[in-house]
């Protein structure tokens, strides 16, 4: 879509239209009855089903990557502990300090609701990004969450 929009000269805000059409006073975003004709159109020739996504799903789909990842690098011995993941993605991203970062959460949610989560996803989109990290499927499965993982391994 990004590229049909360039095509149009839909670059955003700055020039008034993108994926909504923007006011010009107060650059409040408009629906643009145009655009999700386009956007309806694209799905149908690709085959994807539009479908309503809730706030939940969405965070899950941002977050669980990341949590992934990070026992992807804890595995690999990048980092040591779970918590130095947080610090980077707090420090360094800006991730709500009050969460803890993404390993933190992982721990608060549950990583078996995180891992079952992560397999649903898979098998509905497929393994190129989302397969599970074997450490945190062993986790998931002790019943374990990943500071009491990095407590065993100092």
């Amino acid at each position: 879509m990004g590229t049909v929009l360039v095509e149009m000269d839909r670059f955003g805000q700055k020039t008034g239209a993108g994926f909504y059409k923007y006011d010009p006073a107060t650059r409040a975003r408009m629906n643009d009855p145009e655009i999700e004709a386009l956007i309806k159109s694209e799905a149908a020739a690709l085959g994807v089903e539009q479908r309503e996504v809730s706030d939940q799903e969405i965070l899950e789909r941002c977050l669980y990557p990341l949590i992934n990842e990070g026992a992807l690098i804890l595995e690999e011995g990048i980092a040591q502990r779970p918590s130095d993941i947080d610090v980077v993605y707090v420090f360094g991203y800006a991730f709500p300090a009050p969460k803890g970062g993404p390993m933190h959460y992982a721990d608060h949610v549950g990583l078996k609701n995180v891992y079952d989560k992560i397999c649903e996803f898979r098998d509905r989109y497929g393994e190129e990004y989302w397969k599970p990290a074997p450490l945190l499927e062993k986790l998931a499965k002790e019943g374990k969450t990943f500071a009491q993982w990095g407590a065993e391994q100092e």
